[in-house]
């Protein structure tokens, strides 16, 4: 990688956002849908850019749990993380492509089961979508953003000749199941059920299954019998392994306020790639908004609040990056 990559190491973006070329050209914008296909059925998605299409191509890999294209989930995020970041971009003349997932939303048809899904099923989408994209783009390469959980996906789908780098967000640095060891030992509450949590951490780890018979009715979301095999195929992956040694452009994104995935994991995918540039934003929270304080509650109001603006640098670390040599 260049070594005006490597300048920007460790930057800690002040709040900067500028008029972008597209946006002062006045190009126009199109959103349109686009379909992969999937194991039963399409794939949905949505492509948003500069018309005509000429700069970078980014596909948006979501995070964990059923999240949509917009980066809304029914279990309380209504923030539209991934449709705000698509807007801003495109005013800065990069297409983006925004993805539900297989077997939910608008791809619910792609599998009979959501829940049976696994890490390598979604690297396999990760393809369809690139081939589809690039020859409906006409892009020699694809960049790959993946935010929270879709940053594993995308180092799992790295090495695919249609990726020109990656861009990871909120991603994780360690393997999950040592994530979720961590956050369960970090909340007190929890102290009566790492009895049974943590040996099922173990367990799932070793790629056994998990008797939940009996286990306390608060684990049983984490531990259900039907997100096992997800959670075997997750816990196998190291991000650090995946990242070291990979021969292309990494830009390494990382809030200080998120509550979900810590420092210390965009920490440690810098150690893994050296080469890689790492931001750091101050205020960023896990669902890309700013937060003032350490309040916890006014980090998760943030969650259910579409009118709040990204975080001030996200965008222009990303466009930056992308508007970099090869």
């Amino acid at each position: 990688m260049p070594n005006n990559r490597l300048a920007m190491k460790n930057l800690i973006v002040a709040a900067a956002v500028t008029c972008s070329a597209a946006a002062a050209a006045g190009a126009a914008v199109a959103e349109s849908p686009i379909e992969a296909p999937g194991p039963l059925g399409p794939l949905r998605g949505t492509m948003l850019g500069p018309q005509p299409q000429s700069g970078p191509v980014v596909l948006i890999i979501p995070g964990s749990g059923p999240t949509d294209r917009d980066g809304n989930s029914p279990a309380g995020v209504l923030a539209n993380p991934y449709r705000l970041l698509a807007e801003a971009l495109a005013d800065r003349g990069i297409t983006t492509v925004r993805i539900d997932k297989r077997g939910m939303f608008g791809s619910a048809a792609a599998a009979a089961d959501a829940n049976a899904v696994t890490i390598e099923d979604y690297v396999a989408d990760v393809q369809a979508w690139t081939g589809v994209i690039r020859a409906r783009t006409r892009a020699s390469c694809l960049w790959l953003l993946g935010h929270s959980e879709g940053g594993l996906v995308a180092m799992a789908a790295a090495n695919g000749t249609d990726v020109c780098g990656l861009l990871l967000v909120a991603a994780p640095g360690r393997p999950m199941g040592e994530i979720i060891r961590e956050q369960l030992k970090a909340n007190p509450a929890n102290a009566p059920l790492l009895a049974q949590a943590l040996p099922a951490l173990d367990a799932l780890e070793a790629g056994r299954r998990v008797d939940t018979t009996g286990m306390h009715p608060a684990l049983l979301r984490l531990f259900r019998p039907a997100v096992q095999g997800f959670l075997i195929s997750a816990f196998s992956y190291d991000p650090a392994r995946l990242l070291a040694g990979l021969a292309k452009p990494v830009l390494i994104i990382q809030g200080r306020r998120d509550l979900q995935v810590r420092e210390a994991d965009a920490r440690a995918l810098e150690q893994a790639d050296p080469k890689a540039t790492l931001v750091l934003l101050p205020d960023m929270n896990h669902v890309l908004k700013s937060v003032a304080s350490d309040d916890v509650r006014a980090n998760l109001a943030t969650y259910g609040d579409s009118s709040l603006p990204l975080a001030p640098g996200l965008v222009q670390s990303i466009s930056d990056f992308l508007a970099k040599p090869p």
